[in-house]
């Protein structure tokens, strides 16, 4: 076996996909145009001229407009620090040469920023697949340990199709030669 028969590495993105983005952006204008009807509807003054808010008392409409503005603001810039920090992103490896499987995420600043998971190989006692169909569809690959322990390889959010993960599932069974359960 050559060097590159002896490890798989997979990435796994993280938060920076193209509709956090969107989503990010329209949670902010969404929030600050809330927040400025709310409170033009205070100042009985039109902050913004496209929208006439003198028809909007402050109590009770202007007060939820700037509460919901507000909320939605900060739901946007904490989807965009998320992108910012990249959270989720990471890579799963397994190297035959060492041994070990290692399972590297980047997670929350602080003094756990850095999930970085190393198991023997030796440990694995399986790979599962687990697929639900519907409205909210599931596609996760697990590696399943021993002692019961499962531990997700697949990217949360954006599920891959199910051609993928059969292949990928596959492709890692037979790389560390164990059994496929769940397909």
């Amino acid at each position: 076996m050559t060097a590159q028969e002896l490890s798989i590495r997979y990435e796994v993105p993280g938060a920076r996909r193209f509709g956090n983005y969107i989503w990010g952006s329209l949670m902010c204008l969404g929030g600050l145009g809330f927040l400025t009807i709310g409170i033009s509807s205070y100042l009985d003054f039109p902050i913004l001229s496209l929208v006439k808010s003198s028809n909007i008392q402050f109590f009770p409409q202007g007060l939820v407009m700037c509460f919901y503005g507000v909320l939605g603001f900060l739901l946007g810039v904490y989807i965009w620090l998320l992108i910012l920090w990249n959270l989720g992103e990471g890579f799963n490896e397994f190297n035959l040469e060492t041994g070990y499987v290692r399972i590297f995420r980047w997670g929350f600043p602080g003094k756990n920023r850095r999930i970085d998971l190393q198991y023997p190989i030796q440990e694995i006692q399986s790979i599962r697949v687990e697929i639900q169909e519907g409205i909210n569809p599931k596609r996760i690959i697990y590696l399943k340990l021993r002692g019961n322990r499962e531990i997700p390889l697949t990217r949360a959010g954006q599920p891959l199709s199910i051609q993928q993960i059969e292949t990928q599932a596959a492709e890692l069974a037979k790389f560390l030669q164990v059994s496929l359960e769940g397909i």
